[in-house]
């Protein structure tokens, strides 16, 4: 994230936001408050962290997903229905019609898997990642979401937000 110096010490500086487990998101929501961002996409960017493996990407996950959600059990229940409504459903609908009201409703749910395998495209092509990418979003959906709802589960025992050996649990207010 880019900043100017002089914008991030009127927003508190970097102090403001140090005891915060996702602090990009922080500083974002920082910086918001001084006016206007930019979100945008570059192909100049590398990733200095390395997630060779789905257990590391699943560590990054656990680790803050349930804090973005603000700790609360209600969003964490929408937001695994919403994942679920959006990728799983549409993939699962569309194979199991067993009647004509079925079929109609499995030609509904491969519309809606279609448009989204297709609303992906674009960012694939950005980045030029395969377009098979945008086949498997509802496996990645499923992932995604035990993942999040594992980093509910962290917090819950009391080890939510574990970075480099440190647990950073929510203490509450």
């Amino acid at each position: 994230m880019l900043v100017k110096r002089e914008a991030l010490q009127r927003a508190g500086g970097v102090e403001s936001i140090r005891h915060e487990i996702i602090d990009d998101c922080a500083l974002a929501r920082l910086m918001k408050k001084q006016g206007g961002i930019w979100l945008g996409l570059t192909e100049r960017s590398v990733s200095l962290r390395a997630y060779p493996r789905i257990a590391d990407v699943g560590r990054m996950i656990a680790r803050s997903a349930y804090a973005e959600l603000n700790y609360s059990p209600l969003r964490l229940v929408a937001v695994l229905a919403g994942m679920t409504i959006v990728y799983a459903a549409p993939f699962v609908l569309t194979f199991v019609s067993t009647n004509i009201a079925g079929l109609y409703a499995g030609m509904l749910a491969a519309s809606a898997y279609l448009l989204v395998v297709m609303a992906y495209q674009p960012i694939l092509i950005f980045y030029g990642a395969s377009p098979m990418w945008g086949v498997v979003l509802p496996i990645i959906g499923i992932i995604y979401s035990a993942y999040t709802f594992l980093s509910a589960l962290h917090h819950w025992r009391g080890r939510g937000g574990e970075w480099k050996g440190r647990t950073q649990a929510y203490q509450g207010a």
